[in-house]
Formats: structure tokens, sequence, C-alpha cells
């Protein structure tokens, strides 16, 4: 992997913690190794909102960056989809 790629998430807010943070839940679906089936897996990452736009239900696109604290690795790029709140 070069050293200028950075990894990009997509995922839906689930919460607004604080008031440049929200909380982002990705979902990956995987194959099972046993049975054979896609079976969803979760994980919540902290993203960095400079201008506080985020909503509880929109569906983002984050992009890697800097440590901005000890969770939040993360910033905001673009909303893809705007939630029903």
């Amino acid at each position: 992997m070069a050293a200028d790629m950075k990894r990009k998430i997509q995922g839906t807010v689930v919460t607004i913690a604080g008031s440049k943070t929200a909380t982002v839940l990705v979902e990956r679906k995987v194959m099972h190794p046993r049975y054979h089936k896609f079976v969803k897996r979760f994980k919540k990452y902290l993203v960095h909102d400079e201008k506080s736009q985020l909503k509880v239900g929109d569906f983002i696109e984050a992009i890697e960056c800097r440590p901005l604290s000890a969770r939040k690795k993360f910033r905001l790029e673009t909303v893809l989809k705007t939630g029903v709140e």
C-alpha cells in the first residue's frame, strides 16, 4: 500500500458525540468460514465533523487522517445521503 493511499469508510451516523464528533457504524459482509453464508460484521468509528453538519441517520463517507484524539482518526469527506431526523 502506498504512503499516500488513505482508507475510506462508508457508514451511518448513529450518535453525535460532542460538538465536532460523530459516531459512524460501518457494516461489512464476510463469508462464514464453515457455513459459507454471508454474515454482517459491524464496527464503530469516530469521525471529525468540522462544521457540525451531521445528523443521526446520515449516510457518509469518511477519509483517514492524522490522529485527532485517542480514537478519532477519520474526518468527514462527503454526506452521501441525509437521514430522516
